[in-house]
């Protein structure tokens, strides 16, 4: 039964990591093939515009050499009516980066007051520019008279930089849809997970309504004929009927919300330690400290299955021969309650593994207690539940807040 119940929460488990493996995978191919692919376009376009430049540059020359007057025409019209039309930001400089000419730019600046007084004196913006335009692209070099060069400096335009940025926008419109997924996949899930913990608990508590009456019945008749002989033992027995009433009692509230009012906290810590300390290990000690003045908002019942798996978790932990503490303070509107205990130790990598359904180191058990105590402390009380602190060989804090 038992590797049916391992196989069944191992295959669950391998199914869900080949769904968050697959969502990676799917996630990555886009990602990598926007980014190959817009680099790619972004190659060709820092060309294309490269050749541009090269171009005017190229028509520049020929319109200095023009001596026919159609040659001159027809140079200017093709500067003004095609090469222009590239929005390639540049700047013409020489060898001492002194600039001479800019296109593309800021046109309400200036280089030059006294030939542009209508428009703002910023030659800071033209240097800042240029800085840029390095950082980009080579120069493009060229010679206007023999041993006097300039310098052609351009920056990406407006349709590459957006190009650029691209890729990088559709990774986070993937990463927000793989999130808004995950979060989805985990509501869905948590939902079902939740129905059928509802409908387990119904069944069994329904299902152990008949065999508690049954019994109560089979010992009034066993009372009439031996309690004179051993009334200790039909005490006990009693106890223990009482016992599963109660757990009958807890299954039925699952599902539906319990009604939480001030309660005694040391009071009800004790008497849930009263049950389980008599079926423990007679060399385990049970230590409670706490103000027995403090009150939280719970429910008495609930809270009593917390306190015995929590208890019997650490029992297991311990073995025959320890200590479990429990220690209760306030502080301002919150109720904090550390069960520790002196046995093996929680690893650092399983805090929070250990609260999962089907997580046990026990040959025997389900693996369901520390499920169940977070699920009654969180979701049936709006409190907390986690590993404080634990230390392998020496043993195990866990903490609960409620509030008060």
């Amino acid at each position: 039964m038992r590797f049916i119940r391992n196989l069944t929460l191992m295959n669950i488990t391998e199914k869900k990591k080949r769904w968050k493996i697959g969502l990676l995978a799917f996630a990555g191919i886009i990602g990598i093939s926007s980014l190959v692919y817009t680099s790619v376009l972004v190659k060709k376009l820092q060309n294309q515009e490269k050749e541009k430049i090269q171009l005017r540059l190229e028509a520049t020359k020929q319109l200095v050499k023009a001596t026919d007057t159609t040659d001159s025409q027809f140079i200017v019209f093709l500067f003004d009516y095609i090469i222009n039309k590239n929005n390639t930001a540049l700047i013409i400089a020489d060898s001492n980066d002194v600039i001479l000419q800019t296109r593309g730019l800021d046109s309400t600046k200036t280089l030059n007051e006294e030939i542009e007084p209508d428009k703002n004196y910023d030659p800071n913006y033209f240097a800042s520019q240029l800085e840029e335009m390095k950082s980009q692209h080579d120069p493009i070099e060229y010679e206007v008279f023999p041993g006097e060069k300039q310098y052609i400096y351009y920056k990406d335009s407006s349709i590459l930089t957006q190009l650029k940025i691209y890729p990088y926008l559709q990774l986070t419109i993937i990463a927000i849809f793989l999130i808004a997924a995950y979060i989805a996949f985990n509501s869905s899930r948590k939902s079902e997970q939740n129905r059928v913990w509802v409908g387990m608990a119904k069944e069994t508590a329904h299902q152990l309504g008949t065999p508690i009456s049954s019994l109560m019945a089979w010992m009034e008749h066993l009372k009439e004929k031996y309690a004179k002989d051993d009334q200790s033992s039909f005490d006990e027995m009693d106890h223990d009927i009482k016992r599963l009433e109660l757990v009958a009692d807890r299954f039925s509230k699952i599902g539906s919300m319990p009604q939480l009012k001030p309660e005694n906290v040391l009071q009800v810590v004790e008497h849930g330690i009263e049950y389980i300390q008599k079926r423990s290990p007679s060399r385990i000690i049970y230590e409670i400290n706490g103000d027995a003045n403090i009150e939280a908002k719970l429910n008495p019942s609930l809270f009593d299955w917390v306190i015995e798996n929590l208890c019997k978790n650490a029992v297991n932990a311990i073995g025959t021969d320890g200590k479990i503490s429990i220690f209760i303070r306030q502080h301002k509107k919150k109720v904090y309650i550390d069960f520790t205990d002196t046995g093996v130790g929680i690893p650092k990598s399983k805090f929070d593994t250990v609260f999962e359904p089907g997580y046990t180191t026990r040959k025997r058990g389900w693996g369901l207690g520390l499920s169940l105590v977070k699920r009654i402390i969180e979701n049936y009380h709006f409190g907390q539940i986690f590993v404080k602190e634990s230390t392998l060989g020496k043993g195990t804090t866990f903490r609960i807040v409620l509030n008060a």
